[in-house]
């Protein structure tokens, strides 16, 4: 009843069509959280999620949640690197936290030019070890605030944080080209994706516009991922807007909640699973998603 109710509705263009099976609709597979966020299809093959307001990560094994960690210092992204630890943004403790192979775990981000971060939202890695992250003020009292713009910042492999820019309202979602030379990073506010070119050290530069994503219905900028053609997805208005690489928009996965993040999953990774509020949904696609912290070449 309820995925009829919410059914997913798909604008009807040769695009779309190429990227979503005509017909198709949105399974509900799990449901009575409280938000959910940070989906991630995890290395061990399974879907890993945290509900940020019930302070919990979970695990879903054959479509039933299991505590994974609690508390979770309000995790809200989640990542894997190419060792495959899961690396976090927890809000409460303002930090990027890797949990190392062994159990334990390392803070690799939660201070920058001395002054301790806002609250990182989300976070993904290149295969060759550098890691990206935002860090807006969305989850952060004003009067606690102690950095002057909210950043993305690099964390390298030797563990050095360097700020990749201060030039962003709330800065938010993060994904990379499947050849990780291209860096995006949307604006919750400003309703906009930007681009950066990635040098082969992880570097960063020329920060550009790479679409708008804007609409009348309700959504925005928050979750985003790209698929092994390069096309991105990003939450917005009325779903999850899709972009061709060129930044030209090809059309949009209607769902009525709001979607606050999504990821590709599944041994083909050609399955999305949807967080939208209480809820997770799951839906078919026609090209697969790209794992985390993989370069193409690696896929090949």
């Amino acid at each position: 009843m309820i995925a009829t109710l919410l059914a997913l509705v798909l604008q009807s263009t040769s695009q779309i069509d190429a990227l979503v099976p005509k017909g198709t609709h949105p399974k509900v597979i799990a449901e009575g959280f409280r938000f959910t966020e940070g989906p991630v299809w995890a290395p061990e093959g399974i879907l890993i999620f945290s509900d940020i307001l019930a302070d919990t990560i979970y695990k879903l094994e054959i479509d039933k949640p299991v505590v994974l960690v609690k508390p979770s210092h309000r995790t809200i992204g989640i990542t894997y690197d190419a060792h495959k630890r899961r690396i976090v943004c927890q809000q409460e403790t303002r930090s990027v936290v890797r949990r190392e192979l062994d159990g334990s775990f390392t803070t690799l981000a939660d201070k920058f030019d001395g002054k301790r971060l806002n609250a990182p939202d989300d976070v993904v890695a290149r295969s060759d070890g550098n890691i990206y992250f935002t860090d807006p003020s969305f989850a952060l009292r004003p009067e606690a605030k102690e950095q002057t713009f909210d950043g993305v910042y690099r964390i390298s492999p030797s563990g050095t944080v360097t700020l990749v820019s201060k030039t962003f309202a709330k800065p938010n979602g993060l994904a990379f080209s499947p050849d990780e030379k291209t860096l995006y990073v949307n604006d919750t506010v400003r309703q906009q994706i930007y681009a950066f070119d990635v040098a082969a050290d992880g570097t960063p530069s020329n920060e550009r516009l790479f679409a708008f994503v804007t609409g009348e219905l309700a959504g925005q900028p928050n979750g985003m991922k790209v698929d092994r053609s390069g096309n991105v997805y990003c939450t917005g208005p009325g779903g999850i807007q899709i972009f061709k690489p060129s930044g030209k928009y090809i059309g949009l996965i209607y769902l009525a909640p709001v979607v606050s993040n999504f990821c590709f999953g599944n041994n083909d990774f050609k399955t999305l699973y949807i967080a939208a509020g209480s809820t997770l949904y799951e839906m078919a696609v026609n090209v697969a998603g790209m794992p985390p912290a993989t370069n193409f070449s690696q896929l090949k």
